[in-house]
């Protein structure tokens, strides 16, 4: 079994992705072969490790996925690695309602991983201590094996932090303060990959210069893991589009992997550049549309989406996808006209309108027979007419409108819900493609 780590935060902006970054980027260099994840439904730091480890990021969240298919994707991604290295998310034991379910902990246990937790040192010397203690023995089903600190100030302050720290678990790095290594953020996280030209060589030096990489890999313990479950993946007989580009780059990696599961080749597209794919259905995951709506606004795809799904091309749309295909995109008090393919209206506005995980009854039994897990994330409003359908009603979350979500339109269904295919129902999706490819 593959060996893996977990790098955990005592809390959020503690700095874990950049050393989480700056490991994976030290240990590809050292040429190993580096499997990265991620704990949460994050789709921006995944962007980050897959550009460094040349590996495709995977999510694991056990609210999303279960235990079980956390292991499972673990089982099915990292049997080639050389290491499995594991970003957390917020703070080590943070979960979903106060409970340890989503949380970094509850994966190093799913997973039986060591922890490395990691300490922004600023403003404190014995404190340290203190969370460390707090930390380490707060659950002992999680183990705390080592500690980073991070935005060190100096070496004398490097010295006094170390020395007030129990010896019983090893600092294996100290980190100064280095504003250029760090990735900048905006409204929805930080920026993605694709934003950023990446000095791998100067980051893996400057990990080598202040972290213990051996002692990292001294720590790593093989991954518990459940026996890959061998999938038989229907023949390819039809093409599904998947936009991508800087409007839309937000994808579970997991969601590719189900379509061609259930027969569906996956075929990227850019809606920015005005590509009109010849395929029996489309993706429209989320991203940054508000940021390129003029551009959108022109695009040939934007202008022909419409008479697409009105001939029953399936579409399924989340987030930013559902804000493209509104009729009306407000952003900044300029009005862009989109795809119009559902019966709504949708502006920005400058503050968080939804955040957190949500779970969805579906409406019709025959789109779903089990409920959906996602999450939303979004800065928008979006007003529909009063004769919109929706898929689904929430049992968990905003959604659209009153409660609920998956506006339907045709064979268009477009949502707020970034969906996972642990609950979605891709294989009814793929079937609607394959009865359009058929007609």
């Amino acid at each position: 079994m593959t060996k893996g780590i977990l790098i955990a935060g005592t809390h959020s902006g503690v700095g874990k992705t950049t050393v989480s970054m700056g490991i994976m980027a030290a240990l590809k260099h050292r040429q190993l072969k580096v499997q990265p994840y991620k704990v949460g439904p994050d789709y921006i730091d995944p962007s980050h490790h897959t550009a460094i480890c040349g590996r495709p990021s995977r999510n694991l969240d056990t609210y999303l996925m279960g235990t079980e298919g956390v292991r499972q994707t673990v089982a099915r991604t990292s049997a080639d690695a050389d290491i499995a290295v594991v970003e957390g998310v917020m703070g080590l034991f943070d979960g979903i309602d106060s409970t340890e379910v989503a949380s970094s902990a509850h994966v190093a246990k799913t997973l039986d991983i060591p922890v490395i937790l990691v300490i922004n040192v600023h403003g404190m010397s014995r404190s340290a201590a203190a969370l460390l203690k707090g930390y380490s023995e707060f659950d002992p089903e999680v183990r705390v094996a080592g500690v980073i600190l991070n935005q060190v100030g100096s070496p004398r302050h490097a010295e006094l932090v170390k020395n007030s720290l129990p010896g019983n678990i090893p600092i294996i790095g100290t980190i100064p303060r280095r504003k250029d290594i760090e990735v900048p953020s905006r409204h929805l996280g930080l920026y993605m990959a694709h934003e950023k030209d990446y000095n791998t060589a100067e980051m893996a030096a400057f990990i080598e210069e202040n972290v213990d990489l051996d002692a990292v890999l001294e720590l790593a313990e093989p991954c518990s893991v459940s026996e890959a479950e061998v999938v038989q993946s229907l023949d390819t007989d039809l093409k599904i589009g998947v936009a991508w580009d800087p409007a839309f780059c937000f994808y579970y990696r997991d969601m590719f992997d189900a379509f061609r599961d259930n027969g569906g080749e996956v075929v990227f597209f850019s809606p920015m550049t005005g590509e009109v794919p010849d395929v029996d259905g489309i993706y429209l995951g989320g991203g940054y549309p508000e940021l390129y709506a003029e551009t959108l606004e022109n695009s040939e795809t934007t202008q022909k989406l419409k008479g697409l799904a009105a001939d029953g091309l399936p579409i399924y749309a989340e987030c930013g996808g559902l804000l493209y295909l509104c009729g009306t995109y407000e952003v900044d008090d300029r009005f862009y006209k989109l795809a119009d393919v559902v019966p709504a209206n949708t502006r920005m506005t400058n503050r968080l309108k939804a955040l957190g995980y949500t779970e969805a009854r579906p409406l019709d039994k025959n789109f779903s027979s089990r409920n959906i897990r996602g999450h939303e994330f979004h800065y928008s409003i979006t007003e529909c007419d009063r004769d919109a359908k929706f898929a689904y009603e929430m049992i968990r979350g905003k959604g659209i409108q009153d409660g609920f979500d998956g506006l339907i339109e045709h064979n268009t269904l477009a949502g707020y819900m970034h969906s996972h295919p642990a609950s979605f129902p891709v294989d009814k999706f793929v079937q609607k493609c394959r009865e359009y490819r058929k007609r």
